[in-house]
C-alpha cells in the first residue's frame, strides 16, 4: 500500500497537499484491502490516467514513446492521430465521477489535444482532482487557462540547465520556452493569490545530465516548484524484453511492444560512484523545494541497477499493486492496467469504465499478477515501487 522507503516522499506530499494525500491514503487502503481478501476484484482506482493523444512536439532521448528507440515512431499517421472525441471523454468523466478518482492528463503532450480545456473544465465541474504531465513547451500560451480552470498540479519534466535540457529534448529553445511558461504561472498565481496549480518537477537521471543534477535545485526554486523528483532511468536488455514477452504470450497471448522503446544494447554510460556522491550532496542541501529520488534505492541497489541488466531490489518492490490502484485509458479507448504492458481489458467505446474495471478479463489479469507478484520487465518500472 505504502512502501516504507517512500515515506519521506509521501510525507512531503501530505505537507504540501494535505487534502489530496488524505484522500489518496483512503483510496489505497480500500484497494489494498480488496487486493488482500479478493482474488482479482478491486475497489475503484485512486487514479485514472487519461492518455489524450499520442502526438508530441518533442523527441526526448530517453522517452519510450518518442525517444531514440521510441515505439510511437513505428505507428502509422492514422494511428498517431487517434483520439477520443470530446463526447467520448465526457461519457468517461460522467461514469467515473461516482467514485471521484484523481484524473491525470498525459500523452504524448496533453496540451496538443485540441479540447483539453473543455476536458479540464468538465473534470473540475464534477469535483475531481486534475493533474497534468507536460513538457512545458505550450505552458506560456495556456498559463491563464490552466490557472482559471483550476488544474491542481502540473508535473513538468526538466532534464538539466539550459543546454543540457535542450540536448536531451532534441530541440534548442525548449528550456527557455518552458521556463517562460512556468514563470508566468508563478507570477499569475502570486498576483491573484491562487494556490493552484502546484508545480512538481520530474527529472530523469540520464547519461547527459547526471553530473549536473544539483543545478536543477536552483532552477526548481526559481520556478517556485513544490517538489523535484529525480527518477532513475528506465532501461532493459533485449534478452529481458524477450523473456518477458514469452511469459506474457503464455498468459495473455500477446507481446508488450511498448516496452521495446526502453531496450538498449549496452548499459548506460554512467559513473555510478560519481552519481551516488552527487545524490548524497543533493540530499544534504537545504531548499524550500522538497527533494526526492525515486525509486528510493540504497547505494548498493543503485550500483547494481546501473551496472547490470538483471536488477532485482533487495527488499523494495516485491509485488506490483498498481493494477488495483491505477488505470489507463488510451486514445483508442482501450483500458489498460499498466501504461506499457499493451494489455487491454476492454474499450470505453464499447462499455463504461466502471463495468470494465472489474470485468472478467481485468480480474483475470489481477489474479495472475497477484500470483506472479511481478513480470520480468517490472523491476525497471517505477509503478512497482510506488505502492
Amino acid at each position: 500500500m505504502i512502501q516504507l522507503r517512500n515515506l519521506k516522499r509521501n510525507l512531503a506530499k501530505a505537507i504540501t497537499q494535505p487534502g489530496y494525500a488524505l484522500k489518496a491514503l483512503r483510496q489505497r487502503l480500500l484497494s489494498y484491502l480488496t487486493y488482500t481478501i479478493h482474488d482479482g476484484y478491486s475497489h475503484y482506482p485512486e487514479t485514472v490516467d487519461l492518455f489524450l493523444t499520442y502526438m508530441c512536439n518533442l523527441r526526448c532521448k530517453m522517452c519510450g514513446q518518442w525517444g531514440e528507440a521510441g515505439t510511437s515512431k513505428e505507428m502509422s499517421p492514422k494511428e498517431l492521430k487517434r483520439e477520443l472525441s470530446l463526447d467520448e471523454i465526457y461519457k468517461i468523466i460522467n461514469d467515473i465521477k461516482t467514485f471521484k478518482p484523481n484524473v491525470t492528463l498525459f500523452g504524448g503532450e496533453p496540451l496538443m489535444y485540441t479540447n483539453w480545456e473543455k476536458v479540464v473544465s468538465r473534470i473540475k465541474q464534477e469535483g475531481m482532482r486534475c493533474n497534468m504531465i507536460t513538457n512545458g513547451i505550450l505552458l506560456e500560451r495556456y498559463a491563464n487557462s490552466i490557472i482559471d480552470l483550476g488544474v491542481d498540479e502540473i508535473i513538468f519534466s526538466l532534464d538539466g540547465p539550459r543546454e543540457v535540457h535542450d540536448e536531451v529534448r532534441g530541440a534548442k529553445g525548449t528550456f527557455e520556452r518552458a521556463s517562460r511558461g512556468l514563470k508566468l504561472i508563478r507570477d499569475i498565481k502570486k498576483k491573484s493569490g491562487a494556490s493552484k496549480p502546484v508545480v512538481s518537477i520530474s527529472s530523469t537521471i540520464f547519461e547527459i545530465n547526471y553530473k549536473r543534477l544539483d543545478e536543477l535545485i536552483s532552477i526548481a526554486e526559481e520556478l517556485a516548484a513544490s517538489t523535484i523528483t529525480f527518477h532513475h532511468l528506465i532501461f532493459l536488455s533485449e534478452e529481458r524484453y524477450n523473456q518477458h514477452n514469452n511469459i506474457f504470450k503464455g498468459f495473455y497471448g500477446m507481446v508488450c511492444s511498448d516496452w521495446k522503446g526502453f531496450v538498449r544494447n549496452s548499459l548506460p554510460d554512467i559513473d555510478v560512484d560519481f552519481l551516488i556522491r552527487k545524490m548524497e550532496d543533493i540530499k544534504k542541501r537545504s531548499s524550500k523545494v522538497k527533494i526526492n529520488f525515486y525509486p528510493n534505492f540504497t547505494d548498493e541497489e543503485i550500483r547494481r541497477y546501473y551496472t547490470g541488466f538483471d536488477f532485482v531490489s533487495s527488499g523494495y518492490g516485491k509485488r506490483c499493486l498498481s493494477p488495483w490502484m491505477v488505470s489507463y485509458i488510451f486514445p483508442d479507448g482501450s483500458v489498460r492496467p499498466c501504461q506499457s504492458l499493451n494489455f487491454s481489458a476492454g474499450n470505453v467505446k464499447d462499455s463504461t469504465f466502471s463495468k470494465i474495471w472489474n470485468n472478467e478479463k481485468y480480474m483475470r489479469f489481477r489474479k495472475i499478477t497477484k500470483k506472479e507478484k511481478k513480470y520480468p520487465v517490472c523491476t525497471r518500472c517505477t509503478e512497482l515501487y510506488r505502492f
